[in-house]
């Protein structure tokens, strides 16, 4: 049962404190059995122990034979560091976690011993509120009881899909960047509207309510969203005129450049992750 399990985090980040907050507000691990750390900041630990009451300790005192489940939340440059330190210290009865971008499962099995079940995590930054998208896809050695738990623990911080990591670029390029184009067309529309006289903290609150309930509309809908956009435009009215100005001035096709080059972006580090390990 996953209540009786014991979970590990190697690196003590923003990330890291998202699934830290998930899991022990529901209760699904115990906080005793959330153990996090990192490798010189002792205060950050201190600071996760109190808000908490999680185990912190230092990454040169983490006892892995005590983890069955082991999140890699590190900064993705310290990957091959990290992979090294754990080969001889994990075994395949432990499950290995990774949150950081563009590392394929197939880099770290070849880092690893043969056997150890891998999983490849890309959570958003709506983790820290619960209201993640987290694709997850699975290594070579991975049992279907592994995904159960891995989907149980992400549940806590949000939605959870299981992909093909073959898709995982394009659902980085679409969720895991997602919110930042969310956030650079708000940023606009409210410069637009204070720009206008409109007063900034109401600006501010109709922005964000503007977006959410579209975003709830979608959900509350079996509707494409072509079809929810057609009910709102009335012919030569105020909406099909601004929907006009955004077509003119490029707006689809920027998104989907987005789209795109932040696709390309986790491809190409997935590439350079993939020619180090080649080379070693």
């Amino acid at each position: 049962m996953l209540k009786e399990k014991v979970i590990g985090f190697i690196g003590a980040g923003s990330m890291a404190e998202a699934m830290i907050s998930g899991i022990v507000a529901s209760e699904i691990i115990p906080a005793n059995n959330v153990v996090v750390s990192n490798r010189s900041n002792i205060d950050r630990l201190m600071e996760l122990e109190d808000k908490y009451g999680v185990r912190g300790v230092m990454k040169q005192d983490l006892n892995m034979s005590e983890l069955d489940i082991i999140v890699l939340a590190m900064k993705p440059k310290d990957i091959e560091i990290a992979l090294a330190s754990l080969k001889d210290q994990l075994n395949s009865s432990q499950l290995l976690l990774s949150v950081l971008a563009g590392v394929t499962t197939s880099y770290m099995e070849e880092g690893l011993n043969p056997g150890q079940p891998v999983i490849r995590v890309m959570p958003n930054t709506s983790s820290m509120i619960g209201e993640s998208a987290t694709a997850i896809s699975a290594g070579k050695h991975v049992a279907m009881d592994h995904i159960v738990d891995t989907k149980v623990i992400l549940e806590t911080i949000g939605k959870v899909y299981n992909i093909e990591e073959e898709q995982m670029d394009v659902f980085t390029g679409v969720a895991g960047s997602g919110p930042a184009y969310f956030y650079y067309l708000m940023e606009h529309m409210e410069k637009t509207a204070k720009d206008a006289g409109l007063d900034e903290e109401v600006t501010r609150d109709v922005v964000s309510q503007t977006i959410l309930g579209a975003a709830k509309m979608m959900q509350a809908s079996n509707e494409e969203p072509a079809s929810l956009r057609k009910k709102v435009t009335s012919p030569n009215g105020t909406t099909a005129a601004g929907l006009e100005a955004l077509s003119d001035n490029g707006g689809g096709k920027a998104i989907s450049a987005a789209i795109k080059g932040a696709a390309e972006r986790s491809k190409e580090i997935s590439a350079e992750k993939e020619k180090e390990l080649v080379l070693q």
